[in-house]
């Protein structure tokens, strides 16, 4: 078992033996799948992902993020959020392996998201090497209902996730930021 696999299957043990986190069913297993190559090294990828000066240029207004297994993950699409308003989007994280992985799960939606109902999704990003300068980012999302709300929810998280590591994507188009070497 790759490293990357065992960080992934003690994530989903521990989704799996919590108790009333989530229930799970083979469809809510099967995950929305964003990947692609950003034209970054890795360690610029994974800071993109964890420092909160850099995420704010490139996806959302304002985070805070105390990255150690438990810590919470908070972020808005606004820059007036105090990251405890109704703005706000919180995550737990559950795991990671610095420059290679992330895990969290989202604990908190915003006010206005359309599925308010649907809570216990996770999602682990995975950092790989695609050459000398250049990172393959594999993000799946997993823990979705299997009903038509859940499809829909899913259907969502296709086009925003894609959305916004088309914003990463872009962030690195023109090189790595100098803020950032």
């Amino acid at each position: 078992m790759t490293r990357h696999n065992y960080a992934a299957f003690t994530a989903a043990l521990f989704l799996l033996f919590s108790p009333g986190l989530i229930r799970i069913s083979a469809a809510s297993l099967e995950p929305v799948v964003t990947e692609g190559v950003v034209n970054a090294p890795v360690d610029a990828v994974w800071k993109a992902f964890t420092a909160s000066s850099v995420i704010e240029q490139w996806m959302v207004a304002k985070k805070e993020i105390d990255l150690k297994v438990g810590g919470l993950w908070r972020t808005s699409y606004s820059k007036d959020s105090n990251l405890n308003d109704d703005m706000a989007i919180h995550h737990t994280i559950l795991a990671f392996d610095p420059g290679r992985m992330l895990a969290f799960r989202t604990i908190k939606f915003p006010k206005n998201f359309p599925y308010p109902e649907i809570t216990g999704t996770w999602t682990v990003v995975y950092f790989n090497s695609a050459g000398p300068g250049k990172t393959r980012v594999t993000a799946r999302m997993l823990g979705f209902n299997d009903d038509d709300q859940g499809r829909r929810m899913r259907a969502f998280f296709e086009r925003g996730n894609q959305s916004e590591f088309d914003s990463l994507v872009k962030f690195f188009e023109a090189g790595v930021p100098q803020t950032m070497q």
